[in-house]
């Protein structure tokens, strides 16, 4: 199997208990089957066995969840911002959601990709202020390839087109403003060969769009309250926002054949950043927000395509 990463994958660390945003406050956390497997196998006698035993319910669809303590926290999360599941089984029997948190893996057939996402503050700083152009490293190992049911021929079309949108980006004779809208000519073309796409029919403000029904954090609500509209300046940090957003979504079109929206996820990141405060943090904040809340997220993606703040000509004026 083909694996891509981000060449700034390889700096990532977990802080842990020196982070500024614990990863283990905020969010319920799944309790996957082949973890709640081994806790079966704990001695009843242990007290980390208790405690999981007391935290375990389940939440309105159906899955197993560990319920959350005062403020959010995860009920491990110790005085010390530490794990206490961590340090009594090892990280390895933590739910696969931490132990992959802040990564992102996607498999495409033979092909798979992996980033960190914007929602951890380590990370966001990694992507933020990276320096020039961002690429991916590539190695193969001996991993078959998994099975799927991809349409090659759209996965490969998406993939050019993809890798036309990182070439637009990387191209020092256009401004930032001047490369989003290429991608979003670029994709609105795609688009009407993949699905119809109709924009519009939600009268909701630009600003409406960002008060999401699930707060996580309530410095969130405060950015979007002092909204600051802005013409879009030509940074670094402006363009590996977009990057970020090409990387990750992008291709996950092969699914829903929803292209034009990943790319609006691209602009309007980089309006996120200029409006409502122009560093790693306030990328990081909305991303713990919407990318890391089912909620918000759904609401987010039927936006995208019904907003008529959100629609193409819209994005491109703000541009």
């Amino acid at each position: 199997m083909k694996i891509i990463k981000p060449d700034y994958y390889k700096n990532f660390k977990c802080i842990a208990g020196d982070c500024p945003d614990s990863c283990c406050q905020g969010w319920e956390v799944d309790a996957d089957n082949e973890s709640l497997e081994y806790y079966k196998t704990l001695s009843p006698s242990l007290e980390i066995k208790k405690k999981i035993d007391s935290v375990l319910d389940k939440d309105e669809f159906g899955n197993t969840i560990f319920t959350l303590a005062p403020k959010k926290r995860c009920p491990f999360l110790n005085c010390e911002n530490l794990c206490d599941m961590h340090i009594a089984i090892g990280a390895e029997h933590t739910p696969v959601t931490c132990r992959n948190f802040p990564r992102f893996i996607y498999d495409y057939g033979g092909t798979r990709e992996i980033g960190v996402s914007f929602s951890c503050p380590v990370a966001a700083d990694l992507i933020y202020n990276y320096n020039g152009h961002i690429s991916f490293d590539e190695e193969v190992n001996s991993e078959l390839p998994t099975l799927n049911d991809i349409d090659a021929q759209t996965y490969i079309m998406l993939k050019n087109a993809r890798d036309k949108a990182f070439g637009i980006l990387k191209d020092d004779n256009l401004k930032i403003s001047e490369k989003l809208i290429d991608i979003l000519h670029l994709s609105a073309e795609l688009q009407t060969k993949l699905n119809p796409y109709e924009e519009g029919g939600d009268s909701i403000s630009f600003k409406d769009v960002f008060i999401n029904p699930e707060l996580i954090n309530p410095e969130w609500q405060e950015k979007v309250n002092n909204i600051r509209i802005s013409k879009v300046s030509d940074t670094n940090a402006n363009e590996n926002i977009a990057m970020y957003f090409i990387y990750k979504y992008f291709l996950q079109a092969v699914y829903d054949l929803d292209i034009l929206s990943k790319a609006k996820m691209a602009v309007i990141g980089v309006l996120i950043n200029e409006y409502f405060g122009n560093d790693a943090w306030t990328v990081h904040l909305w991303s713990k927000e919407t990318e890391h809340s089912q909620y918000n997220m759904d609401r987010y993606k039927r936006l995208l395509v019904e907003a008529d703040c959100l629609k193409t000509e819209e994005l491109i004026n703000k541009l």
